[in-house]
């Protein structure tokens, strides 16, 4: 922060228009001391040839002051009208110059410019020159503060740039790492030390984020630069600018959301990899799996997989080798890909419901989900009450219904009594939670899979009946997320993150079962490292030695805890 005095005032005479403000000021002063003048003489030339008075010039220029002022002390007085005449057009002009011009020329040319030069400075202007290996956000949307709480989990250093003053200090004063800059400036991206960074966000509209990339691509050819595009039409404009990550966030909620549906055959649905192994889920609905605990399931002694997790009602349980597998839960397991065949083949005479699915909301998620389920074999039905959006789509589901998805008929109409699930793709949190009761209401066995833009609206619509809920804000920060540490990204669910930890030093020589990392702070280890070699989905009795690797699944708070208890 900038603290003295003599520095703000060469920060505040250094812009452009400050120089200007203070050129009109300093011109209306002049015609100030000239009416001054003026009036001084005049006074003098009266006071001689017409009320035979004597005075100094000092007491011409006294006078004017006080009469200008309306102050009045009356020492000095004229006899005569003509005199008082003089005197009632310099208190006019007093009136207005002094009391009214004087004023508003000094808060609209100074002051003003002042305070908002102060609230400029209030936010820094660059980060220290030992700042390295940081993350740079071009913008604070409805991704930054999910991002931001896991770049400081992880002490990953980040910064924000904003082009608002105002803003910014709001920010700086909000504990938000913040640079004040233009976003075109290629002094800006100086400032903030980009040929040192790990990664930048550019995280604007698809023109901003292209004049952004270009202004980077100037000083660094080798930073790595994410931008996120809002079109599809844009990622290829964007790469060509430059960006070495294009994110299409819309199109990839789409994509998620479309590859959690259970429909036709049941089948593994891979979420994610790491390592050699894939993570995935599968239906057990109407498979001889229904009723088993997962060690009555002996899918690690045939097939080498392992059963991780358990979703069940909307929340990821650890599987413990005596939990029941309902016909509505979804077993997560880890295995090779080829394992993950194998366990398909097994699953595929089984089907789970071959009637179509139904997508609610026609814009770019809905449109990327529907296009990913048909490209699956799956039949789609789609809602969407705006008719010229629903032109637009013709040919893209297998059959469209225009109207409100609130009407029961409408709904009805396009299947919603058999459907095997239906995706909630609005725009609208509110409105996906009306309907996630609505639907679950219609429909009691139904799978709701829905999005949300704001994570803070995902307990809402766990609660109104959700089987599985996927933010735009929570995607945006796990994919820049696995960008910044390097690492693939893995989307279990909202909030539920794949964490790569060191043992504790406190844990060594103890079991698992004995560490309480699933007991006590909720976490499940998948896979465990050592030396090289990597054990999925390890025993309760496994003896934890030191040098060990964890993989764990769960939530930030809970990764928290976990290093909160065991002190890593």
């Amino acid at each position: 922060m900038i603290k003295t005095l003599g520095t703000q005032l060469a920060l505040f005479f250094e812009e452009p228009q400050m120089r200007r403000n203070l050129g009109a000021l300093v011109k209306f002063l002049v015609l100030l001391l000239g009416v001054v003048l003026l009036y001084t003489i005049l006074f003098q030339l009266i006071m001689v040839r017409v009320e035979n008075q004597d005075h100094s010039w000092f007491a011409g220029v006294y006078w004017t002051m006080v009469t200008m002022s309306t102050l009045g002390f009356g020492d000095i007085t004229f006899h005569s009208d003509f005199g008082r005449a003089f005197s009632v057009l310099v208190l006019f002009s007093g009136v207005v110059l002094l009391l009214v011009v004087l004023p508003f020329v000094f808060i609209r040319y100074f002051y003003a410019p002042w305070l908002e030069a102060q609230v400029h400075l209030r936010a820094p202007r660059q980060l220290p020159e030992r700042t390295r290996n940081h993350v740079i956000l071009c913008d604070y949307d409805v991704i930054a503060p999910g991002v931001i709480e896991q770049l400081d989990l992880h002490q990953i250093p980040y910064v924000v740039l904003e082009a608002n003053a105002e803003r910014a200090a709001r920010l700086h004063g909000e504990g938000i790492r913040v640079v004040y800059g233009d976003l075109d400036a290629s002094r800006t991206f100086e400032r903030v030390r980009v040929e040192q960074a790990r990664l930048v966000v550019a995280n604007l509209d698809d023109v901003r984020n292209t004049n952004i990339i270009l202004t980077i691509r100037e000083l660094s050819a080798d930073v790595l630069i994410a931008a996120i595009a809002s079109a599809e039409d844009a990622v290829d404009l964007l790469e060509l600018a430059g960006a070495d990550e294009v994110l299409p966030l819309r199109t990839r909620l789409g994509e998620q959301l479309a590859n959690r549906i259970n429909a036709g055959h049941a089948q593994t649905h891979v979420i994610g990899n790491f390592r050699d192994l894939v993570i995935a889920e599968f239906p057990v609905l109407n498979t001889p799996l229904v009723g088993k605990t997962v060690r009555e399931t002996k899918l690690r002694e045939l097939m080498g997989i392992n059963i991780v997790g358990i979703w069940d009602g909307g929340v990821l349980k650890p599987a413990r080798s005596h939990d029941k597998l309902t016909e509505h839960c979804l077993p997560i397991v880890l295995g090779t890909e080829e394992q993950m065949k194998e366990l398909d083949e097994l699953l595929f005479i089984y089907d789970t419901n071959w009637n179509p699915v139904i997508v609610i909301g026609g814009g770019k998620v809905g449109r990327a989900a529907t296009r990913t389920l048909r490209r699956q074999g799956v039949t789609v039905h789609l809602v969407e009450r705006n008719e010229k959006l629903a032109k637009l789509w013709e040919g893209v589901p297998d059959r469209m219904f225009i109207g409100d998805a609130a009407n029961r008929e409408l709904l009805e109409d396009a299947g919603i009594l058999e459907a095997p699930a239906v995706l909630l793709t609005t725009n609208d949190d509110a409105m996906n939670v009306f309907l996630a009761v609505y639907c679950r209401r219609l429909n009691p066995a139904l799978r709701i899979v829905s999005r949300v833009t704001h994570d803070r609206n995902v307990d809402s619509i766990q609660r109104a009946g959700a089987d599985l809920v996927l933010s735009y804000a929570g995607l945006g920060m796990e994919a820049i997320l696995s960008l910044a540490r390097e690492r693939t990204l893995v989307l279990l669910a909202e909030g539920v993150e794949l964490f790569e930890e060191d043992l504790p030093r406190r844990l060594e020589g103890k079991t698992l079962a004995e560490s309480g990392i699933g007991a006590q702070v909720g976490m499940n280890v998948v896979a465990m490292e050592r030396n090289g070699e990597l054990t999925p989905a390890p025993r309760s009795d496994e003896v934890l030695t030191g040098g060990t690797h964890l993989y764990l699944i769960g939530t930030p708070t809970q990764l928290q805890e976990f290093k909160k208890k065991y002190g890593n």
